[in-house]
């Protein structure tokens, strides 16, 4: 069967379905086109909004870390056995608060140093660390290149200190200024 098209069909119905004339003009019916309206004054569209949880989220980017579940040494005297496998357990670092009381053998993949090191006072032994990835190093500027940033100060790269010269500065006076001077000087006298 074919299927006449909408359009075809609304064929003298005068305003083709959409009631009376006026509400068919443009989006001033409906309060603006899309999300126009959500601002801080007209509250008239915010409750369509209230449902869209993503709306309002606060915008961001999600770390790729994983959270670590960490476990106390105040906490290990939960288990019965002194050879514990926290990783198996769901730990996945060991921290330092309390102080053990028996010789635990650990395997756990992060501790802190402090809690190996009370682990290890105590007589026991911490095992299956992650060994971290070593940091990138910093390239160091020579001292011959400087800085090279615009506008940046240049610095004396000599091992010496600067020296500072100071100069005898003769001022320069014309002969009319001395020959005033002379008859003042000579008219002082005479009184």
């Amino acid at each position: 069967m074919i299927k006449r098209k909408k359009n075809t069909r609304q064929r003298g119905s005068h305003t083709h379905g959409w009631g009376s004339k006026k509400k068919h003009r443009g989006a001033g019916n409906r309060g603006g086109r899309g999300n126009a309206g959500s601002g801080k004054r007209g509250d008239a569209k915010k409750p369509s909004f209230w449902k869209d949880k993503s709306y309002y989220k606060s915008k961001g980017f999600k770390s790729l870390r994983k959270a670590l579940k960490t476990l106390n040494i105040s906490d290990l005297n939960k288990f019965e056995d002194t050879k514990i496998d926290l990783n198996k357990e769901g730990f996945n670092k060991l921290l330092s608060q309390g102080t053990p009381n028996q010789k635990y053998e650990i395997i756990v993949s992060y501790a802190s140093k402090t809690a190996i090191e009370k682990i290890t006072k105590a007589g026991g032994k911490v095992s299956g660390l992650v060994k971290p990835k070593p940091k990138k190093e910093k390239k160091e500027v020579s001292e011959t290149q400087g800085s090279k940033a615009p506008g940046a100060p240049k610095e004396n790269l000599s091992s010496e200190p600067a020296k500072v010269v100071e100069e005898e500065v003769e001022l320069e006076v014309s002969e009319e200024e001395t020959v005033k001077e002379e008859k003042e000087d000579s008219e002082t006298k005479e009184e």
